[in-house]
């Protein structure tokens, strides 16, 4: 059953997979707010990634996170706070967003704190949420779309089975600038295509 043939409703699931947890964002909780200014201003997501809205402050985060919920509410988007599955401890964000019904499908996008980088957590919430989106939540096709020269996002992408499908000219905002623009690597998955194997998800 496709998410076309019957939307979804109620709240996310939190998912688990590959030693990590990935639960819902709480606008409420201070703890996620803050690490929700961290992801959003850290020196290496904001070379790659320019927001419509610019998260400064503690204020606009806990509003841009309160966006994410209402998505969430509507079931056009699933926001998920990535944390290790043991202690609980916030390594970073990942989301099935932009979901369109027919055909069933959506975009998906992850960022990850600075102090976790370097142990595969990108590839394993993919990994986890990828599965979740396709089966679960019912998608048949994800798209990924990553700024040229993202070599790190390319390989997070192909180990978790999103083929590389072109480049889109000129599709997204240059780092920190709304009046110009840059070019895309899309990668895309469909549920027909085969599961990743498990060795893969270790980079």
């Amino acid at each position: 059953m496709t998410h076309a043939d019957q939307p979804f409703a109620g709240p996310f699931p939190a998912l688990h997979g590959h030693g990590l947890l990935l639960r819902p964002w709480d606008p409420d909780s201070d703890t996620d707010v803050a690490v929700w200014l961290r992801g959003l201003t850290d020196p290496e997501f904001v070379r790659w990634n320019t927001p419509l809205r610019t998260v400064t402050d503690l204020d606009s985060a806990r509003e841009s996170m309160r966006a994410k919920t209402q998505a969430a509410a509507e079931g056009t988007a699933a926001s998920y706070c990535v944390t290790d599955a043991e202690t609980g401890t916030p390594l970073g964000h990942i989301s099935v967003e932009a979901v369109h019904p027919a055909p069933a499908g959506a975009r998906v996008g992850y960022w990850v704190l600075p102090e976790a980088r370097g142990r595969g957590v990108a590839t394993r919430a993919l990994a986890v949420a990828a599965r979740w989106a396709l089966t679960g939540f019912g998608m048949h096709r994800l798209e990924l779309g990553h700024a040229v020269g993202h070599d790190a996002s390319c390989r997070v992408a192909e180990r978790c089975g999103f083929r590389y499908e072109g480049t889109l000219r000129g599709a997204m905002f240059e780092a920190n600038r709304h009046d110009a623009f840059r070019d895309v690597h899309l990668h895309g998955r469909l549920a027909t295509d085969p599961e990743p194997g498990g060795a893969t998800l270790t980079g």
